[in-house]
């Protein structure tokens, strides 16, 4: 009940209502009785006094002097920046799975969350994008129902939540862990484009004897190295694992590569060596200084 879902249909029905309707209080109203009408049967006997018209016109116009001042053609700023030689970073939201075109639909957002998000998004073109990096944990999580090959629903994956405080920040929700999944990765990678990577909470590995690292599927029988065409089928996969061993020692705070145990950077470095990436950064710790620049 927190979901950005509605508020896309609405975008793409082409009824939504856009910051610059706020300037012109006759488009407004008429909008607004639009969606009244289009909504009828969702408000139809509510009490809820978010359903009364009149109340929310007024309270989007009271905030009209907030926000006119903030509204600005992001296209043109960033373009102009870029011109100017500026140094631009973008930043993109959720994971790439739950792309809503190239995730594992239907459990998905309602918007692009890979790099093609950042052009539509913002409004530039794909020239003033340099380089991509890649976030990824040195696990796998996920919030929600979906497949998850590598999740796991034992002692570990308790283990490895405690640890890393994996709680949804909006619900508090509980995310689903499990071992790092290479072949999810592979695909991120290249939808994405990505040219290196930043491997946060590498810490909170540090207690485990041994690691594994889901490095392809079997489907039906079959191995495969990729993703299935059809996602929906990412339900029926089995996870084939390599073992690495782990380096049972305290990594928090270390912010130097040659500093990290020589199983944790063996581990790290056949991660890289795997998706073809390097590695750009290594998270050892929740504050900014527990940080490794590779």
């Amino acid at each position: 009940m927190r979901g950005i879902g509605p508020a896309y249909v609405d975008k793409v029905a082409r009824h939504g209502i856009r910051m610059a309707d706020l300037c012109h209080p006759e488009r407004l109203r008429k909008r607004l009785e639009f969606n009244r009408q289009v909504k009828s049967r969702y408000l139809e006997g509510s009490s809820d006094p978010r359903a009364d018209l009149e109340r929310t016109y007024h309270e989007l116009m009271g905030l009209v002097d907030l926000l006119r001042p903030m509204v600005i053609d992001v296209s043109l700023y960033l373009h102009n920046a870029y011109r100017e030689g500026k140094t631009i970073l973008y930043e993109g939201a959720q994971g790439s799975m739950l792309d809503v075109d190239l995730g594992t639909y239907p459990f998905a957002t309602s918007s692009n969350t890979t790099t093609g998000g950042v052009l539509t998004g913002l409004g530039v073109g794909p020239k003033m994008i340099d380089e991509v990096v890649g976030v990824v944990k040195a696990y796998t999580t996920r919030v929600g129902a979906g497949p998850f090959p590598t999740e796991l629903v034992d002692s570990i994956g308790e283990q490895i939540r405690a640890t890393g405080d994996e709680y949804g920040a909006t619900t508090g929700r509980p995310r689903r862990t499990g071992w790092l999944d290479l072949v999810a990765l592979r695909h991120a990678i290249r939808i994405n484009g990505v040219d290196s990577i930043a491997v946060t909470k590498l810490d909170v590995l540090d207690n485990q004897p041994e690691i594994k690292v889901c490095t392809h599927y079997e489907l039906h029988g079959v191995a495969i190295a990729e993703v299935p065409l059809d996602l929906a089928e990412l339900a029926f996969v089995k996870p084939v694992y390599r073992t690495l061993p782990g380096w049972q020692s305290d990594t928090t705070g270390l912010t130097k590569f040659s500093a990290l145990p020589e199983k944790a950077q063996a581990y790290l470095n056949y991660v890289a060596k795997d998706l073809g990436v390097s590695i750009c950064l290594v998270s050892t710790g929740a504050k900014r200084e527990e940080t490794i620049l590779v």
